[in-house]
């Protein structure tokens, strides 16, 4: 089960579409890594994304994406456990499509992806990791091409 909560005004995309959208990719998500699992997803904006990043990271500045993932690496055979939460910044997607020349709706398929990956173990910020790291990035790309967006 996907929990989507919007505590931002969105632009570009209507409530609607955005709840499709976020369901679709974190079903592709758990489907192409063979899990299953509930998520709740935030999509919040800079000023709230920026104070969990603060609390939790200790980095005083706003993300695109925030993970908190509720089980840990060696519990990921679990069966439709509630994997964590999500945090996305529409602000940040919406700054980051343009950036990028892409749609709003593919940087958020992309920050969801990530999301998840992340959710389900995957980390791409240990220095020690570069093969994780490639992994990951990886496993985004083939999802994300599956469901029709591509660089």
């Amino acid at each position: 089960m996907i929990e989507i909560s919007i505590n931002a005004e969105l632009k570009e995309i209507t409530e609607q579409e955005l709840v499709a959208l976020l369901t679709e990719v974190c079903e592709a998500a758990l489907q192409h890594e063979q899990k299953s699992g509930s998520i709740g997803i935030s999509i919040i904006d800079d000023t709230q994304i920026r104070e969990l990043n603060a609390q939790f990271r200790g980095i005083d500045r706003p993300t695109d994406v925030l993970s908190f993932p509720c089980i840990d690496g060696s519990s990921y055979d679990v069966t439709d456990a509630y994997l964590g939460d999500i945090a996305i910044s529409i602000d940040r997607a919406e700054m980051q499509a343009n950036e990028y020349g892409h749609s709003l709706r593919r940087e958020l398929a992309f920050l969801t992806v990530h999301g998840v990956l992340h959710l389900l173990g995957y980390d791409h910020e240990a220095s020690d990791q570069i093969e994780a790291e490639c992994d990951m990035f990886r496993k985004q790309e083939e999802i994300l091409t599956s469901l029709g967006y591509k660089r």
